[in-house]
Parts: C-alpha cells; sequence; structure tokens
C-alpha cells in the first residue's frame, strides 16, 4: 500500500526524519473489495475501509507529510483495456465484499526506479522498531 508518494526527492533524510514520528499499524488490516481510478480506467486495487488506515492516514498528516484525498487501498494493476465491459463489470461485482489479502503493520520508505520494463522497487528504511 502507498502511503505517501514523494516524487523527486533530492536526499533521503529529511524523509527519514518525518518517518521517525510514525508507529506502525496495530495489527494487519484487511483488504475487502475492489475498485478503480481512472476516467477512462486505469487502475485496478483492493480496498479497505479500516478506520485505522485513516487514522494513521491522520498521523502522516501531523508527521508534515501532504496527503490528498486518502483512499486506503493496495494497487493490484495499470488496466490498459477493457476488451469486454460486461465481464468487466461481472468480476468486479464478484468480489464486492470479499476479503482479498491484508495490509501488514509495517511502513517503509522505498525508492522506486523506472527502467524500461517497469518500476523497481528497494527497500530504503523501516519504521518497525
Amino acid at each position: 500500500m502507498t502511503w505517501v508518494f514523494l516524487g523527486e526527492c533530492a536526499a533521503a533524510e529529511p524523509v527519514l526524519e518525518r518517518l521517525q514520528d510514525l508507529t506502525p499499524l496495530a495489527s494487519h488490516e484487511p483488504l475487502v473489495s475492489l475498485g478503480t481510478f481512472g476516467r477512462p480506467l486505469r487502475i485496478l486495487y483492493a480496498r479497505s475501509s479500516s478506520t485505522a488506515l485513516y487514522d494513521k492516514a491522520r498521523e502522516f498528516r501531523r508527521a508534515g507529510f501532504e496527503m490528498k484525498r486518502f483512499t486506503p487501498h493496495a494497487t493490484l494493476c495499470r488496466i490498459k483495456k477493457i476488451h469486454d465491459y460486461k465481464k468487466f463489470k461481472a468480476l468486479m461485482e464478484k468480489y464486492k465484499g470479499k476479503e482479498l489479502g491484508e495490509i501488514k503493520q509495517d511502513i517503509a520508505l522505498y525508492r522506486s526506479t523506472l527502467n524500461d520494463k517497469g518500476a523497481s522497487y528497494t527497500k530504503i528504511a523501516s519504521i518497525i522498531k
């Protein structure tokens, strides 16, 4: 799950300092149902409505992170094209209200590096003490 997208950062130290004010999630939080972002649809995700995730988002804001329209979710894939919209809607309905996984307690800082195959991710730090 992406809590905050930082974009280009000259150095990790200022971000790491703000992370010191955060605590891990108290427990794993369920991902329930599917959702989409974009017009046309561009992102398929698993959503969560856990109040603990909204509470954690407030903690991020207090630590100085900018969070616009926070929606707790885990991105599953980017959608290039939907060939059969009727089947896609049926699939979305099939998974409505079903537990699809969980968000783990650890919160970490990752570096993403774009290459010709997509993005690769490297963990820089974790707030699990």
